[in-house]
């Protein structure tokens, strides 16, 4: 008798450990994941642009002072319209022989001259001056660069907002869905984002000429800042 209880226990027991994984696998598959998509739009408030001088010479000691000149008028100009020593950075410099390559006959290209380009990146936190302030750099010297994009300054601030907007999204996804199939959404199990860049403005490429007497004409437009994430809630079975 007693060896029969023992062996009726040990059967329910090894009915419920059996049991565990199929309920275990029943409760992880009691889940919904879906994705959510958040973004804001806000204007700029800051431009940068790329510009320099280009200069050729007979020697390359004549063109690297012709460029030192006007990279030195230039900048002197761009602190006069309120531009700060910390937004002027240097970021590119080179010298250049220069080649006449239009002889015949196997003949060996003939040295002309140098060219000295020296590139400065300037950020422009006026975005109502930016024209007056492309204007006056060509009118001091830079004829080389042009190219322009735009930033904002509180890029973390706009990019939070896309977060919470971006969860937001999938929350009302999960309970659209969830209702739809007859349950509901329950608790958060897991939140992660898509790693994905804000969209700023396309960048402008700009002509610059010498004998330009008014103000460059430029247009700021908006940038739009992105976020995507991918949330997992529970669901909560209706029961009959």
């Amino acid at each position: 008798m007693f060896q029969t209880r023992t062996l009726m226990t040990s059967l329910a027991m090894l009915a419920l450990i059996s049991a565990a994984p199929a309920s275990r696998a029943a409760e992880e598959t009691a889940r919904i994941t879906v994705t959510g998509e958040g973004m804001v739009s806000a204007a700029p408030d800051m431009a940068i642009i790329n510009i320099g001088v280009l200069k050729n010479a007979a020697t390359a000691r004549q063109a690297l002072d012709e460029a030192n000149k006007a990279l030195s008028d230039a900048i002197s100009g761009l602190k006069a319209k309120g531009i700060e020593a910390r937004d002027l950075q240097t970021s590119g410099f080179s010298v250049s022989p220069q080649f006449d390559y239009s002889g015949k006959n196997g003949t060996a290209p003939k040295l002309t001259g140098y060219q000295v380009s020296n590139m400065l990146t300037v950020r422009v936190r006026d975005i109502a001056a930016l024209g007056d302030v492309l204007n006056d750099s060509v009118t001091n010297g830079i004829n080389s660069g042009g190219s322009l994009s735009f930033a904002n300054s509180k890029e973390k601030d706009l990019v939070a907002e896309a977060r919470k907007a971006a969860v937001v999204d999938a929350i009302a996804k999960a309970k659209a869905l969830t209702e739809a199939a007859g349950v509901s959404a329950g608790d958060i199990l897991s939140i992660s984002e898509d790693a994905q860049m804000p969209q700023p403005v396309p960048m402008v490429r700009m002509a610059m000429a010498k004998q330009a007497t008014d103000s460059v004409p430029v247009e700021a437009g908006e940038s739009e800042y992105h976020a995507r994430v991918t949330v997992t809630l529970s669901i909560n079975q209706k029961k009959p």
